[in-house]
């Protein structure tokens, strides 16, 4: 029992509150055919010496049987400049919001998952791996970019990154707006500049909403310099970001740019 009361508190707390919010974000604006949902989570480990704990049930447990769900590509990256307590972020594909409200109860009867996740799952409350693990559940509401990529740029190397944005705005009107200007020709733009997208979504529940996430892949910290020089100075995006409705001021409160480094057995 043990192990099924604390998959209720990783997997279900976050996505089974959600599921009514998905419902309602599918009845309020329903993504074309093939669009994705996303889960993105933070785990806070409780200290550097419970990481290896972590890192070999993502890794031995979770990841697995994730894919076995039909979840694939799993991400699992961590910040470049690393916190203390340490962070990992895990990001989880999903084809539907179906197969996110039902990843928790499948997951429970998985008996090849509780095996392997047992060192991490059986763990008491008095010696926890984790303090706690935040999530947010995101939805493909872009019609540049529909389901998730692995930029060909960066895939497979060793020294490759990934840098995670998160747009949050002062009202839903305003994270519209953002949206809108990403469709109307910025997701293109970072495309043709080398600012290789992973994914974008727009946050339907979770901390510091209304936003948007998205996810870039770069070979190398040079790439990723230079692509964002060559972005700035783009006519394009000049043109693109001097429409008054699209003004920062406008549309973004607080963005949120993290540079992180992939894990080795990281999918993404």
């Amino acid at each position: 029992m043990k192990r099924r009361e604390l998959l209720k508190g990783t997997f279900a707390a976050a996505t089974l509150a959600g599921v009514s919010t998905v419902s309602n974000a599918r009845a309020a604006q329903t993504p074309a055919a093939g669009r994705e949902f996303y889960e993105l989570r933070t785990y806070h480990v409780k200290s550097a010496a419970k990481l290896p704990v972590v890192e070999n049930y993502l890794q031995h447990a979770l990841i697995p049987a994730l894919n076995r769900l039909g979840c694939r590509p799993v991400g699992v990256f961590s910040p470049v400049e690393l916190t203390d307590p340490p962070q990992i972020f895990v990001l989880v594909p999903h084809a539907s919001a179906d197969s996110l409200a039902n990843v928790a109860r499948r997951l429970s009867a998985d008996m090849e998952y509780l095996r392997a996740g047992a060192p991490y799952l059986d763990l008491p409350a008095t010696d926890p791996a984790c303090d706690r693990i935040e999530s947010s559940l995101l939805m493909a509401s872009f019609s540049g970019m529909p389901k998730m990529e692995i930029p060909k740029a960066a895939a497979g190397k060793a020294s490759r990154l990934l840098q995670l944005r998160i747009y949050e705005s002062h009202n839903e009107a305003a994270a519209k707006k953002k949206i809108e200007m990403f469709n109307s020709g910025e997701i293109a733009i970072f495309r043709r500049v080398g600012l290789n997208p992973v994914l974008f979504g727009e946050t339907i529940a979770g901390a510091r909403m209304p936003n948007l996430t998205y996810l870039l892949a770069f070979a190398d910290k040079a790439a990723l310099d230079k692509a964002w020089a060559t972005f700035r100075a783009d006519p394009e995006w000049l043109k693109l970001k001097a429409i008054p409705d699209y003004a920062d001021a406008k549309i973004v409160s607080k963005i949120t740019n993290k540079v992180c480094k992939p894990a080795a057995y990281s999918q993404i």
